[in-house]
């Protein structure tokens, strides 16, 4: 693509834009912002759409912007909230915001001279803002009327809880942001998701009064699911970019499980393929879409971008331990990080020493079968796995050679019902 605005376009990352922003980012190389909220130490795979806004920018040569609210994270924002959110304390939004840099160093590059990114954080103007400045220099610009117009208060005063004069301002804090930033860097442009937009038009408004100049915005789609749920949940819960709160292999099986419909949008919105590498994935998943190699690539991908090369790779080894029948060769610290939210249970060494135990006894002891009966009934009808290798014989023994790396039985009842053996060490 020639500019930014038309490979935004074509991976269908453009909501709306305000009159001018297409040609701006055709003609010009310009400053552009996103803010983020500090609610947590690191980011979820929601925010990635925006992260991928600002990267995608400093690829074509315009210098990206990465707000980070320790001020307006004092306020809350009421964008797309039906409550008001807890306010955080100073400290909790310090620890934060520490947390949200180090993850948007793995997307931006804070180096280049000419088009290096910048972290910044509102609260290093926010703090200094004099109430009676604020309402005489900023707040004399905005009618009530204006501000309750805003699909995100019009919303919650409509609601039984209301809103607070506290959430009511944040509008106005928002576009002042932005008036810093055209002052300090001549920023001209803030980028949002679709909830956004009335903060976002505020901001240029103010601009537009203060300064005599143009600002842009632009605001990109709110990422969902085919199947109407919200991205970025699972039956375990939020999907983290921090490998402390979500492993880099659940971070790696969430994209390679995500539904065939919404593979292809994902991999416009979330990857660097170029259009042409697109398509050959998008033919390809058209003619044999139980290949999911569209997932496949989806999900290396964005685990090499968001955790690196080596958590990738063991991520994909953890993938074939799970699925394949070379569980036998894999290493220890694999299988535990496959099933380490599986049930397990604890034996000693001695239990597989000799004849060894019982598979059928097994299986009783671990509770994955309700008795000694019914654990032989599912091992003659072929419904029981020992290190991904079916098992069909209700006498067999399992001995010391098959415990793997000496220290791991993995059992399975059906499709999907685990159970990790671990033999306890030094014993035996």
């Amino acid at each position: 693509m020639d500019n930014v605005y038309d490979e935004f376009n074509w991976r269908g990352m453009v909501y709306d834009g305000t009159e001018g922003v297409r040609d701006l980012l055709a003609r010009e190389k310009i400053t552009a912002y996103i803010g983020f909220d500090p609610t947590a130490s690191s980011f979820h795979v929601g925010s990635l759409l925006p992260i991928m806004a600002l990267a995608r920018l400093q690829r074509f040569g315009h210098t990206p912007i990465a707000i980070v609210g320790g001020g307006t994270g004092l306020i809350g924002d009421p964008s797309g909230k039906s409550q008001e959110r807890r306010l955080l304390s100073r400290d909790e939004v310090a620890h934060n915001l520490e947390g949200l840099r180090r993850q948007l160093e793995r997307f931006l590059d804070f180096d280049t001279a000419t088009v290096g990114a910048h972290i910044l954080d509102n609260a290093d103007w926010l703090d200094r803002l004099s109430l009676m400045e604020f309402l005489r220099d900023t707040g004399k610009h905005f009618t009530v009327n204006y501000m309750l117009a805003k699909e995100s208060v019009k919303r919650r005063v409509g609601s039984d809880d209301g809103i607070s004069f506290t959430e009511f301002s944040y509008l106005m804090l928002q576009a002042y942001d932005f008036l810093t930033l055209y002052d300090r860097y001549k920023c001209r442009l803030q980028l949002g998701g679709s909830d956004q937009w009335g903060n976002i038009v505020a901001g240029c408004d103010l601009i537009r009064k203060l300064r005599a100049a143009q600002a842009f915005g632009l605001v990109l789609p709110l990422v969902t699911t085919a199947a109407g749920t919200k991205f970025g949940k699972t039956e375990e819960g939020t999907v983290w970019l921090d490998a402390d709160r979500t492993s880099p292999f659940r971070f790696y099986q969430f994209w390679l499980n995500v539904d065939d419909r919404d593979a292809v949008t994902y991999l416009k919105y979330f990857t660097f393929l170029a259009q042409d590498e697109f398509t050959e994935l998008e033919a390809a998943t058209t003619r044999a879409p139980e290949r999911r190699e569209a997932q496949r690539v989806l999900a290396r991908e964005i685990t090499r971008l968001v955790h690196g090369r080596e958590p990738l790779e063991r991520a994909e080894r953890a993938t074939a331990v799970l699925f394949g029948e070379g569980i036998a060769e894999a290493k220890v610290d694999d299988v535990l990080m496959v099933f380490e939210d599986a049930p397990s249970s604890e034996l000693d060494a001695e239990a597989f020493a000799g004849p060894g135990m019982s598979l059928v006894d097994l299986l009783a002891r671990v509770k994955l079968a309700g008795s000694k009966g019914e654990a032989a009934r599912l091992v003659r009808s072929g419904g029981v796995y020992v290190n991904n290798r079916r098992i069909s014989d209700d006498k067999a023994r399992l001995r010391t050679a098959d415990l793997l790396g000496g220290r791991l039985i993995v059992l399975r009842k059906g499709a999907k019902n685990y159970h990790l053996v671990q033999v306890r060490a030094g014993i035996g």
